[in-house]
């Protein structure tokens, strides 16, 4: 029976590139000269940490990563932005997490879509993937329009297609 997968995952590698090359447009900028700016992503985590001095440089610094994604064809989607917290003397922190895998609201959602599109095809939750079986690919491929058409607030990807 012909299936594929649902997932929602990041590659670590061009993650990597983007920030690093947010870090050095930061720090060739001239409104960022003589700043104690930091960006760090912390692999095993899988979290970005901005340290800057205020709001000002802390928004500059989320619009150039979230551009350095979209030129690496990574969604920004995938960033969960947390809160600012007053760091020490006069610096702001921003932790960013990155999501991994399709959480449980968002598997449900996108199994409740297939469902309601009439679609003869069998959705399931693997932990954090969704896979979909069907009898034709016309069916599966029809999955991978619906799914591409709506919004399910995480970047997602179609892989493993057996047929």
């Amino acid at each position: 029976m012909p299936s594929f997968d649902i997932v929602s995952k990041i590659d670590a590698q061009t993650l990597d590139n983007a920030i690093n090359n947010a870090k050095k447009e930061i720090l060739n900028r001239f409104d960022f000269s003589d700043s104690k700016s930091t960006v760090e992503l912390d692999k095993k985590t899988n979290q970005i940490t901005i340290v800057t001095e205020n709001d000002m440089r802390l928004k500059a610094i989320q619009d150039s990563i979230i551009s350095r994604m979209v030129k690496q064809s990574l969604d920004p989607k995938a960033l969960d932005m947390g809160k600012e917290q007053y760091a020490s003397g006069n610096m702001l922190r921003k932790e960013i997490k990155i999501k991994e895998g399709i959480d449980k609201d968002a598997a449900k959602k996108i199994v409740k879509a297939i469902k309601d599109s009439g679609l003869k095809v069998q959705a399931s939750i693997m932990d954090d993937q969704v896979r979909v079986q069907a009898k034709k690919i016309d069916d599966l491929q029809a999955v991978i329009a619906l799914c591409r058409k709506d919004d399910f607030g995480q970047p997602l990807q179609y892989i493993n297609m057996r047929a």
